[in-house]
């Protein structure tokens, strides 16, 4: 009962700090974009650059007011996102599945290691004309450009922690019967969660990177479409704008794979 109350005064105590730490955090993290968009907005307003070579944050504003008007923006963001979403949880399951063959199996991993290795390093603009040629210009080579992207961050963190997992507590685990797959999700799994979220995280930031690659080509709608587009027709306040777009969603995507890390490790840990 003592041990119970402890727990519960703890766990109080400790919510409280969490909570203004979370504040600190947010007010923080918020302090250098404003300082950024602040000293934007005075150079443009100085005339230090000219409009031609970077567009105040109020033409910017404009621009994704008038996008958003006409419904682009909106579909914009919706496109990219969705081919992001699909194309990385494609490309973290099946780095997931590969890299923990590898990283379990001698054998696997003495057949297929090199080749994926090889692989990794191809750049992601070599795999266009590749996929072009096979899938056409459709989401289908768009999204399996990102499923690459997403697999080898993944892929290559799982293998890693996989090999470092402390033998001892595996043979404990097989010494309670434990075998095969219920091993590695009771065992092995728990053991590289850390590692298994970093590979998260890292595929997550590729993936966006493979998107813009993906839509650069091909592409009659998304932000690297936008970017292509605003490019040709010499629109620098809608480049600076699908790029600030680019990173609101890739931050608040990877806000997400924290939210996931969370319960990961409450979960498994």
């Amino acid at each position: 009962m003592v041990d119970t109350l402890s727990r519960v005064s703890g766990s109080r105590s400790s919510q409280r700090p969490l909570g203004s730490r979370g504040w600190a955090v947010i007010v923080g993290g918020a302090l250098l974009p404003v300082l950024l968009v602040a000293a934007w907005q005075v150079t443009t307003a100085l005339g230090v650059f000219t409009v031609a070579q970077l567009p105040s944050p109020t033409m910017v504003w404009e621009a994704a007011v008038d996008l958003f008007d006409r419904g682009l923006l909106t579909l914009d963001v919706a496109i990219s996102t969705q081919r992001v979403l699909i194309g990385f949880v494609i490309g973290a399951v099946l780095g997931l599945g590969v890299g923990a063959l590898v990283g379990l199996s001698r054998v696997s991993d003495i057949l297929l290691a090199p080749t994926i290795g090889a692989l990794r390093a191809v750049p992601s603009l070599a795999w266009i004309p590749l996929l072009l040629l096979w899938l056409k210009i459709g989401e289908e080579s768009k999204i399996t450009l990102i499923a690459i992207g997403a697999f080898f961050p993944v892929y290559t963190t799982v293998t890693g922690a996989l090999r470092h997992v402390d033998r001892q507590l595996v043979e404990a685990g097989r010494a309670f019967g434990l075998r095969g797959v219920r091993l590695f999700a009771t065992v092995q799994l728990p053991a590289v969660i850390p590692s298994v979220i970093s590979g998260l995280r890292l595929a997550l930031a590729q993936a966006w990177l493979f998107l813009v690659a993906a839509e650069l080509l091909g592409a009659s709608m998304g932000l690297g479409f936008l970017l292509s587009d605003s490019g040709t027709n010499g629109r620098l306040d809608r480049i600076l704008l699908a790029i600030i777009m680019l990173a609101v969603l890739g931050k608040l995507s990877d806000a997400l794979i924290g939210v996931f890390e969370k319960w990961a490790t409450r979960r498994w840990s």
